[in-house]
Order: structure tokens, then sequence, then C-alpha cells
């Protein structure tokens, strides 16, 4: 059964931070994201939380393009952000938990502690790094909004058992 790649590789002329591609994201909060110009179509964030159940059984991944690094980096925040949740938690103390972690500081590619240094290419310039950081926030911001939607789709006071079937699984044997 093969991996299952971003679809945005398929689009020529998107801008880049780093090698990772700066995707269009139908976001709530500010970033430096660029606005999709149809917001009734799938973004990154929607392709890496329907991609996610299958992706996270491969340990391997061939990156195809710049829109497969955004791919890999999300659905490794999914996996990050299950892991912090337990099958008691309510939508509540979820929220708090991973906004917190949305939000605080982590590892950039070109930082000891990036897990993923030989798949990314450092920024260039401290300017190219700030616009990084503010790109992935806002990535982070918006899939734990969205996660936590699909999470208590069903009931506010405890996570979906198919998701948190999926909380112990390392993409690729990592974890950020």
């Amino acid at each position: 059964m093969p991996v299952y790649h971003s679809s945005f590789n398929a689009i020529d002329g998107v801008p880049q931070l780093g090698n990772m591609a700066l995707l269009p994201v139908k976001s709530k909060t500010r970033g430096y994201a660029p606005t999709p110009a149809d917001f009734a179509a799938d973004d990154i964030i929607d392709e890496a939380l329907n991609l996610f159940r299958a992706n996270c059984l491969f340990r391997n991944f061939e990156i195809q393009g710049p829109a497969d690094r955004v791919l890999i980096y999300l659905i490794l925040f999914i996996s990050d952000c299950l892991s912090k949740l337990s099958t008691t938690t309510s939508r509540n103390d979820a929220s708090r938990t991973l906004v917190t972690l949305a939000v605080g500081s982590f590892a950039m590619p070109g930082d000891a502690g990036f897990p993923l240094n030989a798949l990314y290419a450092p920024p260039t310039s401290m300017v190219e790094k700030e616009n990084l950081r503010a790109y992935m926030t806002q990535l982070r911001q918006e899939m734990v909004s969205r996660l936590l939607d699909r999470l208590y789709s069903e009931d506010e006071s405890k996570p979906s058992k198919w998701w948190m079937a999926f909380s112990k699984r390392k993409f690729m044997n990592k974890s950020l």
C-alpha cells in the first residue's frame, strides 16, 4: 500500500520558506499564510487531517515536493496533540492543553532539537526564520482548532475513540 502524498505538490509556482511550501490556509488566526481564493476547497490542514490515520502507519515517506514537507510536519503535530490527551479529557481541558502546545515554543528546521533536520533546509536569514515561525505557528493553531472539532464531534466530554486509537502511533518513528 503506497503512502499518500500531498495534492498541493502538483501546483507550480508555490512560494517557499526554506524548502517548505507556503500554502494558503483557511484560517481564523493571523499569520504568514496567504488566504485561499476558494474557501470551499480543502487546504493543507484538511488534507493532513484526512490523510493522518492512513499515513501515520508508515515508517518511510518519500518526499515528492515542498508540500509534502508541510504534510509531514502537520502529521507529526497531530500525533503530538493526540499524545497529550487522554481518553477522559473534556473538550475544554483539551482546548487549553492544545492551544498552549500550539503557541508555545517549538523547534524549527535548523535548530538542534528539530527531529527532521535531514529533510528540511534551515532558514537562510533571520527574516525568513521569523516568517517561517509565524507560518508554522499559524498552521499549528488552525490544526488545533480543526482537530478539536473532529475529536469532539460526537461527545463534548470525551474524544473520539477512533482518533485516540492512533495516539501511540509514531509517523516515521519520529515525534516533535
